[in-house]
């Protein structure tokens, strides 16, 4: 299966820069870049006038279901919608059932992704309370980071014991990952909404039970818990312009405390709620406009060093059940880099700002070996955008295993035209290659 293949014609965006060149792909790497390149003999030519050439997007937060919830999510078909989207390499979150506590667990998952992903992977470790052997036996060239969930969220694991979330943050050989939501502010807003409500919680209170004070609150702990110990944290999913002010801004070399929000805070704000309801429900709850307006801001000014999904799947079924039982967590890998490309297209944020934290920024912080950037001699990783034809989102479109997409009827003004998986055209702007397989995600530690 394996093709050389010759991109000409093409915008390349790149560490800060956007030139034309031609970009030649042998044996899974990128050869070379320069202008005229001459095509070889059985080289497979794409003409790319009027295109952008990206490098694939690196998604380092999913929840991908597998194992034991694969009923709304899978390997396969989470990955052919990233490869539809741009992702060429995910991240995946430990809540699974089991869930991802141990190393035979996260050898298990990565022998399962190589069966069946078409993107390339990595698997982050879990964290509990009282389970400090964990975090000694952490192994850097198998662990990307260590996700700590100081707030209640989707699977029991919940960590507030004070000494345990101490000492993670003093031993983690690795950059730890925080969910930040105060839980016993949350319980109490609960409690308040259904004296308020009964059982009918309506949606538009989501942001009010899961509020932003619970999130500063929550954290301002990770951070002075970082910074006492000399940590390496990153906090996904900001999803306020209160937090923001905890975050440095410029550029990520030298950080130690790093951010990420996920492109449905850029997409969605609570003015949502009424016409989406618990589709959009998700953790920490999408909150106003304002938060909306600053998060893009901050992406701009470096305040916010990554973008990320939080893709996490749930059938329409589970969705349209009573507050409480409606799970949160939307479908969201097939798309996001549209929404970004989106922004860019509002002048809002520049496209060499979009790749430096989607593609560059997520193989820093993690210390990717050899992707997240259009180098020779690197992983042939890429994504051709076609900014002149667009795209409207339909639920016939959507390969994610649930079916549905909080974005349909959606219109982007660009479209994905290709996607290039270690040299390997997963994705040709219409139809997956299933043949094609990802690679385990190696660490530079």
């Amino acid at each position: 299966m394996a093709t050389d293949w010759l991109i000409r014609n093409a915008e390349l965006v790149n560490e800060g820069h956007r030139f034309q060149a031609d970009l030649r792909i042998h044996a899974g790497h990128i050869e070379a870049i320069g202008g005229d390149l001459t095509a070889r003999h059985g080289e497979a030519v794409i003409d790319a006038g009027g295109m952008w050439l990206l490098p694939g997007m690196i998604d380092d937060h999913v929840h991908f279901r597998e194992p034991g919830l694969s009923h709304k999510a899978d390997t396969a078909h989470e990955t052919r919608a990233c490869a539809a989207g741009g992702i060429t390499s995910y991240m995946d979150m430990p809540n699974t059932k089991p869930p991802t506590l141990d190393r035979a667990t996260l050898e298990a998952k990565y022998a399962h992704a190589a069966d069946n992903a078409v993107v390339n992977y990595a698997y982050h470790l879990g964290m509990r309370n009282n389970d400090l052997a964990a975090v000694r036996q952490v192994d850097p060239l198998t662990t990307p980071a260590v996700k700590v969930f100081m707030g209640a969220s989707t699977g029991n694991m919940l960590v507030d014991d004070a000494a345990t979330l101490e000492a993670i943050f003093r031993e983690c050989p690795v950059p730890i990952i925080t969910h930040c939501e105060d839980t016993p502010m949350i319980e109490a807003a609960l409690e308040e909404a259904h004296r308020r409500y009964g059982e009918d919680i309506p949606a538009r209170e989501h942001p009010r039970i899961r509020s932003r004070e619970a999130c500063l609150k929550s954290t301002t702990l990770a951070v002075a818990l970082a910074r006492r110990h000399g940590a390496r944290l990153h906090v996904p999913h900001v999803s306020t312009a209160d937090e923001l002010a905890l975050f440095e801004p410029g550029p990520m070399a030298g950080k130690q405390i790093t951010a990420e929000t996920c492109v449905h805070y850029l997409q969605f704000d609570e003015g949502d709620y009424d016409r989406l309801g618990f589709r959009i429900k998700c953790n920490p709850a999408i909150k106003s406009s304002t938060d909306r307006e600053a998060l893009i801001a901050a992406l701009a000014d470096g305040r916010i060093d990554i973008l990320a999904t939080d893709h996490a799947p749930h059938l329409l079924e589970e969705k349209a059940q009573p507050y409480d039982a409606a799970p949160s967590g939307l479908p969201l890998v097939q798309f996001a880099l549209q929404i970004g490309l989106q922004r860019v297209a509002e002048g809002k944020l520049s496209l060499e700002r979009l790749v430096e934290v989607s593609c560059h920024a997520p193989a820093q912080r993690f210390d990717v070996k050899r992707r997240g950037y259009l180098r020779e001699g690197y992983a042939a990783d890429l994504v051709l955008v076609d900014p002149r034809r667009p795209y409207t989102v339909t639920r016939a479109g959507v390969l994610s295993k649930c079916g549905w997409s909080p974005l349909e009827g959606q219109r982007f003004d660009a479209s994905i035209a290709s996607t290039f998986v270690n040299g390997e055209r997963v994705w040709d702007g219409s139809h997956i290659d299933p043949r094609v397989r990802g690679q385990r995600l190696e660490f530079a530690r």
